[in-house]
């Protein structure tokens, strides 16, 4: 059990009896937590802690799955503790003809914050959010929030605390929603410990839940201090400590000289639940301080066995600290090998590093041993050359390899996966591959039901679709456009008079009304070969998750980046159409052996399916 003397909390045995030269030689633990408890005696014997178990079920239900020999039960107490550990844890031309693109405008619907721009722009159109109050209403809604349960200024004696509970109507888990919100203002510790005072002489015990929420306080605050007293009660107290409180001892002991003990605390944590990239990312910066290099690479090649992506934090701290003595170069050669593999690394994993990472990387290059760097923040030219050094970069266009590879995949995974036929039917499918196996290979396959709803104005969907088609026509291309059947029935949105014209100038086939576009679209273009584009402002996301592994999705993407067709700006009457560009070259992390280009990203706008359109060019001058 616990025992308060008004100064220390302090763990014994439930039969232990506490003399006053028993209790000055224990260690004193979360110094002065009770400050208002009657000074100069023990205050109160807090429950046994059989009692206390009882009352923090759903803690306590976890271990007693771990004390039992099913094993059944131990693989549902991991998964308990995974899930809880985890929550702690929070365009080139390519051959064929040209197109007519926006040349004056580089970024494309893939460009880093698009997504992000366009949502917000048609939400203010839509006076979702009003441009001038957007900002203030998140703001206002917190307001709101805190003002339910406001935190004290200062500490707060036990009565005190009893009648700002009793002021708010007493609400259920008052200790743990006051922790958090003394955690999120920042307030001062004492206030905590304060509360803790109060909470113990309410309850008769500090439950593992209200320790946990106040470790978290202090880590967060950085009351390393603190934290040490908090880890010897835990230790004595309760037999095993779940994932989080693993997680943020690693944490608070990885920034002070008692890094070494975080080592065993992961130790501990492998034999529960896989430790994540941060448990690992926090003693990885610790060696590399401490001047512990082989430490730090010893645990970031056992990161990447695992499987994890390491942080950029991690990352950074490898490129920032060489360990050795202070002063002293430690960058051998074998050292900048592994640095480089981090590099080829994010190339392998379409990994872009943000600025601060970027920065890391360029100081380091500039700091190598018997070789000059310079680096310099650049961007890529509309033929995809580096404007600061003049390096080619590789082309967004997939070599043949390339294409056979990602074309097998998408006709067995995509075409021809399980799933298909919820969205087609076997016949279908079969009487339009006989339909494309007539035609002569297209240029472009045009998805007609998507490019006519660029205009909100229904009457006018046949007529968008017939100024697309009309320019990809005036352009010499050989066109394909899919829509549905009912588009050849006449109505307010589809006129005859435009369908038949489009009828006229490119090749058409309707599918049935419930059937999908898209595995019609992919199949066409694909087929027709690698020069062929398709016109779609749909960003295929589902279809890229339908394929089996990684390397095949990263295929997929650098496909589309270099093959889709996305209208620029609104289509007016009398003018031409024009499209996004696509840009010549990959974004990716590429080197040539004396230069090394490395997109960054520069923005917390950046969609998952977005690339940045900066870069940190490298090059060796000697």
């Amino acid at each position: 059990m616990l025992i308060f003397d008004g100064h220390s909390l302090i763990p014994t045995g439930a039969n232990l009896a506490i003399g006053s030269s028993m209790m000055l030689s224990l260690k004193p633990c979360l110094r002065s937590v009770l400050p208002f408890i009657n000074q100069g005696s023990l205050a109160f014997l807090l429950l046994p802690y059989t009692a206390h178990i009882q009352r923090t079920r759903d803690w306590s239900s976890s271990h007693e799955l771990s004390r039992s020999n099913s094993r059944q039960d131990k693989l549902k107490n991991n998964t308990i503790k995974q899930r809880t550990h985890e929550l702690w844890d929070s365009v080139a031309d390519g051959g064929g003809k040209n197109l007519r693109q926006n040349a004056s405008i580089p970024k494309s619907v893939f460009a880093a914050g698009t997504a992000k721009r366009t949502a917000e722009m048609l939400k203010r159109k839509a006076g979702v959010l009003p441009e001038e109050n957007h900002h203030k209403e998140p703001a206002r809604r917190t307001s709101e929030r805190r003002g339910k349960l406001q935190p004290p200024d200062q500490p707060l004696s036990v009565e005190e605390w009893k009648e700002l509970k009793e002021s708010l109507g007493s609400p259920e888990r008052f200790d743990i929603g006051m922790l958090c919100t003394l955690m999120n203002s920042g307030a001062e510790l004492d206030i905590a410990k304060s509360l803790l005072s109060f909470v113990a002489t309410e309850t008769g015990t500090l439950s593992y839940k209200i320790l946990l929420q106040y470790l978290t306080l202090c880590v967060k605050a950085g009351h390393d201090q603190e934290v040490f007293d908090v880890y010897d009660i835990m230790r004595q107290s309760f037999p095993s400590l779940d994932p989080g409180a693993h997680s943020l001892f690693i944490q608070a002991f990885s920034r002070t000289q008692r890094w070494r003990e975080a080592l065993g605390l992961l130790q501990d944590l492998k034999k529960v639940v896989k430790p994540s990239p941060r448990n690992y990312g926090n003693i990885i910066a610790a060696a590399m301080q401490n001047g512990d290099p082989s430490a730090a690479w010893a645990l970031y090649d056992e990161l990447l066995a695992k499987g994890l992506n390491p942080q950029h934090e991690t990352w950074a701290c490898l490129f920032e600290r060489t360990g050795g003595e202070e002063g002293e170069s430690m960058l051998s050669r074998e050292q900048q090998e592994r640095l480089l593999g981090i590099l080829l690394y994010m190339r392998n994993n379409q990994m872009y590093p943000q600025l601060s990472l970027a920065r890391s990387i360029k100081t380091c290059f500039e700091s190598f041993p018997q070789q000059k760097w310079r680096g310099t923040w650049s961007s890529a030219s509309p033929k995809g050359v580096c404007k600061s050094c003049g390096t080619h970069l590789e082309s967004i266009q997939l070599t043949s390899e390339e294409y056979q590879q990602l074309k097998q995949k998408v006709m067995s995974d995509i075409i021809e996966g399980r799933d298909v036929f919820t969205k087609t039917t076997p016949e279908e499918l079969e009487s339009f591959k006989a339909f494309v196996r007539t035609k002569p290979v297209f240029d472009v396959v045009v998805d007609g039901l998507n490019v006519a709803n660029i205009t909100k104005d229904r009457s006018k969907q046949s007529e968008m679709l017939l100024a697309v088609v009309s320019e990809l026509k005036l352009q010499g291309l050989s066109v394909l456009v899919l829509g549905r059947k009912h588009m050849l029935r006449p109505s307010a949105s589809w006129d005859r008079h435009n369908m038949k014209l489009i009828q006229q100038k490119a090749h058409c086939f309707f599918t049935d009304n419930i059937s999908e576009d898209d595995p019609f679209l992919l199949y066409a273009a694909l087929h027709s070969g690698n020069h062929c584009r398709f016109v779609s402002k749909d960003l295929m996301r589902d279809h890229k998750a339908c394929l089996p592994d990684e390397a095949t999705k990263r295929l997929f993407f650098k496909w589309q980046r270099g093959h889709q067709l996305v209208v620029h700006g609104h289509i007016v009457a009398g003018r031409r159409v024009r499209f996004q560009s696509i840009p010549s070259c990959d974004t990716i992390v590429q080197t040539s052996g004396d230069t090394w280009h490395i997109p960054y990203d520069d923005t917390d706008e950046r969609s998952t399916y977005e690339v940045p359109h900066k870069w940190l060019c490298l090059t060796r001058i000697s």
